[in-house]
């Protein structure tokens, strides 16, 4: 994964998000976000999640946690698009519920995305996650 043209402070910040994610963490995913950090979740063209400030961002990720018995999301490239770092995206997971209308608790699910960050002042201002 090539990153010469990325601060190091943004890819280390980033690098904190996934280990975060990865971990479960959601204070640790916190602790990389502006206090109005604007996230998005994307899948298919459709927004299917959002929410604006580090208070909506926690419901989200503590109600996205009891989903998941497992998850991965690993940063397979990363290039800077204007003022916005653009992450390619493997992502792999176990559910850990029934989806309604959809696969049941057990399943193991893979997808590739994206994911975009905006820094700003040492933190992260944006997240948008496409699959």
């Amino acid at each position: 994964m090539s990153h010469a043209c990325i601060a190091p402070a943004a890819l280390a910040l980033i690098e904190r998000y996934v280990a975060a994610y990865n971990a479960f963490d959601v204070d640790g995913m916190l602790d990389t976000l502006s206090p109005d950090v604007r996230f998005e979740n994307w899948s298919g063209g459709h927004l299917t999640a959002a929410s604006d400030g580090r208070d909506a961002f926690r419901i989200l990720a503590e109600q996205a946690r009891t989903m998941f018995a497992e998850r991965e999301q690993r940063v397979t490239a990363l290039a800077p698009r204007g003022d916005t770092l653009v992450a390619a995206i493997a992502w792999r997971g176990q559910l850990a519920i029934d989806v309604p209308g959809g696969p049941p608790a057990g399943t193991r699910l893979a997808v590739r995305g994206e994911s975009e960050f905006v820094v700003r002042d040492g933190q992260l201002a944006l997240v948008v996650d496409r699959s």
